[in-house]
């Protein structure tokens, strides 16, 4: 069955854009997911920025300090986005929350930070999470298996006349 392959992506990951001139466009929220050794790097991205808040997060859910309603959810929340981010889930929009998380931990100092309590890991952290969600996931992730690249097989139109 010989056709013509179009690549394409999920329609799930595709935004409507208007330009100056009044037409609509495609973009796809997802900017890319690259491959090889640019893949590999955002996946050690990834790993180090949401293995820090997802351990960060696992410490608080398990230390034997007090636990209130505001420090279980904020563990929580520390926890779900780096291991969303560690994994490659829903990035493009994890990663601002996480950074936004990272900006609170300087300024409101009475929840669970830990690690955070550091200005300096927390800005470094909110760059991280800022270059993740402006670059994309990379190939290894669950965003790039769900989103990525689909091949589409069109059949020539002689194909079709001849089955009919």
């Amino acid at each position: 069955m010989s056709g013509i392959a179009v690549p394409t992506c999920h329609l799930a990951s595709v935004t409507r854009r208007f330009s100056l001139d009044g037409r609509s466009t495609l973009q796809r929220l997802f900017s890319t997911f690259p491959s090889g050794a640019a893949g590999v790097g955002l996946l050690v991205l990834r790993a180090a920025a949401g293995g820090t808040l997802a351990a960060q997060g696992i410490i608080h859910l398990f230390s034997p300090a007090s636990l209130s309603v505001t420090v279980l959810a904020a563990s929580v929340l520390l926890t779900l986005t780096g291991v969303f981010i560690l994994i490659g889930f829903l990035t493009p929009i994890v990663s601002p929350l996480a950074a936004l998380e990272c900006a609170a931990a300087l300024v409101w100092t009475t929840l669970p930070w830990g690690l955070l309590n550091s200005n300096f890991v927390a800005l470094r952290l909110i760059a991280m999470f800022v270059a993740i969600a402006l670059i994309g996931p990379g190939a290894f992730s669950v965003d790039a298996h769900i989103f990525g690249w689909k091949e589409i097989v069109i059949p020539s139109a002689t194909q079709h006349r001849e089955e009919e």
